[in-house]
């Protein structure tokens, strides 16, 4: 077997692993659907940036995971975001588009679903995404909603921001017409940090 041969098998291995971690079953370090539920946790999120990356987990992987959890009936955060690549090469929309599209094959029920926009070159990076670039981003997300399953929707679905939220940008991004709150990293780790970060949201009455 060759090494590319060995990696691509390596990758297939550990997308059907994480794939299968919601079953019920032997699945030595993984957590099941049926576990969270006995313990009272009634949300996941699925397609974080670090799965994607360092897991290879792929649209097709994440939307079978979002199909999985609704069905066991626990509610998901649903991660999108583009690269810096990706947004160097003005793909932001299309790569964001195109994962959305994926996660709508698994949904019948949107009320369950809450999108979490993550722009990954913003996250630990020490690059900043702009209130202006964020907002854009949402924006693009709201207007698929509307198009893509029906603007009711688009209208109730929270859409959070998640690159590296700190108090400090907290209040002007809150203050975005289509920031509905945020998905916290390392912030949620400091009281001051977060605390400040909460007196923020408070400015929007949908949280």
């Amino acid at each position: 077997m060759t090494d590319d041969a060995s990696d691509e098998s390596a990758d297939q291995l550990t997308k059907h692993t994480h794939f299968n971690s919601l079953h019920a079953g032997a699945h030595t370090g993984e957590v099941t659907a049926d576990q969270l539920k006995d313990f009272d946790i009634n949300w996941v999120i699925l397609g974080h940036s670090e799965r994607r990356q360092e897991f290879k987990e792929d649209d097709e992987t994440v939307a079978a995971k979002v199909k999985l959890a609704l069905k066991n009936g626990l509610s998901v955060i649903a991660c999108v975001g583009e690269t810096l690549e990706q947004r160097e090469a003005n793909q932001q929309q299309k790569v964001v588009t195109s994962q959305l599209d994926a996660i709508k094959q698994s949904v019948s029920d949107w009320s369950r679903v809450v999108i979490a926009y993550e722009p990954v070159w913003a996250i630990g990076t020490g690059k900043n995404a702009s209130a202006e670039q964020a907002q854009e981003m949402h924006a693009a997300v709201r207007q698929w909603l509307s198009k893509a399953v029906d603007q009711q929707t688009a209208q109730s679905t929270r859409i959070l921001y998640g690159g590296s939220v700190k108090g400090s940008s907290a209040g002007e991004l809150v203050g975005q017409p289509d920031i509905d709150g945020f998905l916290v990293g390392g912030a949620s780790l400091k009281p001051d940090e977060f605390g400040k970060i909460i007196a923020c949201t408070g400015q929007r009455s949908k949280l």
